[in-house]
């Protein structure tokens, strides 16, 4: 077999405990289930390496740990050379990300320069046409002159311009706009783009497909809204914040936990995506060409109390190490794998290039995103932008702009992760027996935590990156949605 194909598929948003792969109550991945029992790796205590968007890519592109590359926010930029993407388009590959997720597409933190193909938001008119996300990620910011004459040069003149119009309208009068502009684009519409791209590509081709459904506002399709409906989805169109409304008071926490039933229905669609996507991969037997790896780059909160933090309890993510937010799915399919494995011991999404490389030298490591030290996580705390989003709710936000680390170890003996965390003075033992049952064992972490990050030093890999304050208004309204700045 010649080189393979690489496939990262992104779960964005998606922790572990709401999987019905780990455990979870509602049948939200039964592809997944099937697919991980019969043919691939499932990693049962995979940890994602930061707890915001960002952090996590930049560390899964490049191997590197947070403490490492230093990339937390627009303000900082990846050297794009660093990127495995990057190398594989030097070695041949054609490269291509699929998402609606700008940190990787649109905010340039260095991330979307390892790619040939760019598809972007898609959240317009006429998706079959020219869309301005994609041309603005492609070609910069600004290039209205050019943007025209390529819409009416293209094979759709109108919508393609229709599709222009519609977003410098989203992006400058969304207060004359009717109605709900919908948040997120359905992971169908990245799936199709991928796989058209895909069978086009005439050499060994390396991808990212992100999928948002699963990120707020959570909003399935019926046919996926199991265990939500429409009391839920009302509730969910009245949050004014997503996050700090909680925390501040302002509504009550078991508001919070009521859409997680909509959330259990976003995991649900992606995963029938997952589906149809293995099945199209198989019908044009590529499967067994293509190293395929699913994760996610963060989890979720849901109002569950702080491990680490009396007091304090966890809406969404960002800025906690609790499981439920860096506890990730973690499933691997190497080509031609026909057994199943299952690996018990922590995991950690840095491994990923590493896990490409080894493939491509000819070595199949099945427990290759287990390292030999201990696996490790960083929630950066809130930056000027977040703290001031922040300020609007909660009178005291001091509990959340400090950094907190934490450090995994597997018990050999007792069959459990043991995870040490700190912020500040405080740390915390927590034993993890499996991705929905977790308990504080000890009000301290033996040192564990500061041994484990003083091996690392800021690596020269990042130059400065952009301001929020220069991007267009489009990109920073759909991060202010999603609740990054």
């Amino acid at each position: 077999m010649g080189d393979p194909n690489v496939l990262l598929v992104v779960l964005d948003s998606v922790r572990a405990s709401n999987c019905s792969l780990y455990g979870h109550a509602n049948e939200t991945t039964p592809f997944l289930d099937s697919f991980g029992a019969n043919r691939a790796t499932v990693y049962d205590q995979a940890r994602a390496p930061g707890a915001r968007s960002v952090t996590s890519h930049v560390s899964l592109f490049s191997g590197l740990h947070v403490a490492e590359h230093g990339v937390v926010s627009a303000a900082e930029r990846l050297d794009p050379t660093v990127s495995v993407f990057h190398r594989l388009r030097e070695d041949g590959y054609d490269t291509g990300i699929f998402t609606e997720n700008d940190w990787v597409t649109a905010v340039d933190v260095g991330l979307k320069n390892g790619f040939d193909t760019v598809v972007g938001a898609r959240n317009v008119p006429f998706p079959d046409a020219l869309n301005p996300h994609e041309f603005v990620s492609n070609q910069g910011r600004g290039a209205y002159g050019a943007f025209v004459r390529t819409a009416l040069a293209s094979d759709r003149p109108g919508r393609s311009l229709v599709n222009g119009v519609s977003t410098k309208l989203q992006s400058d009068f969304m207060r004359y706009l009717p109605g709900r502009v919908k948040a997120s684009t359905p992971a169908d519409v990245y799936v199709d783009a991928f796989l058209e791209w895909s069978e086009e590509s005439e050499g060994p081709w390396a991808a990212c497909l992100n999928l948002m459904d699963a990120h707020i506002p959570y909003e399935p399709a019926a046919e996926h809204d199991l265990w939500g409906g429409n009391r839920a989805s009302e509730l969910q169109s009245a949050f004014e914040d997503q996050k700090w409304a909680f925390h501040g008071g302002q509504r009550p926490w078991w508001q919070k936990k009521a859409v997680e039933s909509l959330y259990d229905g976003a995991i649900r669609q992606m995963d029938a995506e997952l589906e149809r996507l293995v099945a199209a991969l198989e019908v044009r037997e590529e499967l067994d060409d293509t190293l395929l790896v699913v994760t996610s780059d963060h989890g979720e909160g849901f109002g569950e109390p702080s491990r680490l933090q009396d007091g304090v309890r966890i809406a969404e993510h960002g800025v906690s190490v609790h499981d439920a937010v860096v506890h990730v799915p973690l499933l691997v399919r190497y080509p031609g794998q026909t057994t199943p494995h299952r690996i018990e011991r922590p995991a950690t999404l840095t491994a990923f290039p590493d896990v490409v490389n080894r493939f491509r030298d000819g070595d199949r490591p099945d427990a290759g995103f287990c390292p030999d030290e201990p696996v490790i996580t960083t929630a950066v705390g809130l930056d000027e932008p977040l703290q001031k989003r922040a300020s609007n709710y909660v009178e005291d936000i001091s509990p959340w702009v400090d950094t907190k680390r934490a450090v995994f170890e597997y018990d050999e003996h007792e069959g459990v992760v043991e995870k040490y965390c700190r912020v500040g003075d405080t740390a915390a033992t927590i034993r993890v027996r499996d991705a929905q049952t977790d308990y504080r064992v000890a009000g301290t972490d033996d040192g564990r935590v500061d041994a484990a990050f003083d091996a690392f030093e800021r690596l020269d890999v990042r130059t400065d990156g952009e301001d929020l304050n220069d991007l267009d208004d489009e990109t920073y309204g759909r991060l202010e949605d999603l609740g990054y700045v």
